[in-house]
């Protein structure tokens, strides 16, 4: 087992690891819409989504994989009417390669140090190449 650490995407909030690789697979904890560089949030969904699916790439890649290795998303939203939106944006970085996912409408993400709010998380798991 190894702990995946990359400053391309935000640091662990807490005691856990950005992922975790153990038996041929990246275990990705779940990532938030924080821009790594700025440590400032959007406004948006449309700029959270496309930033959480940035940092998941960032980790999954410190990993030693690519999106197109994901097998399973997982999907928090605090506004299910921002499903259509989010699967837009999502489409655009799964293309032809469509891993199994769940999304769950949930009441509050957690906040952090951070002026806005979280409207989206996503977590991974992807194959090792």
């Amino acid at each position: 087992m190894k702990a995946v650490n990359t400053d391309k995407a935000p640091n662990a909030a807490g005691p856990y690891s950005q992922a975790i690789v153990a038996n041929g697979f990246v275990f990705c904890s779940g990532q938030v819409g924080i821009n790594p560089e700025t440590k400032t949030i959007g406004e948006t969904i449309e700029e959270q989504a496309h930033q959480v699916i940035k940092n998941l790439k960032a980790v999954i890649e410190a990993a030693g994989s690519t999106l197109d290795q994901v097998v399973k998303t997982n999907i928090y939203l605090t506004n299910v009417s921002d499903f259509a939106k989010v699967n837009e944006i999502y489409s655009e970085y799964f293309k032809d390669h469509k891993p199994a996912r769940a999304t769950v409408g949930v009441a509050d993400l957690p906040k952090g140090k951070l002026s806005i709010s979280p409207l989206i998380e996503m977590e991974a798991v992807a194959l090792i190449k």
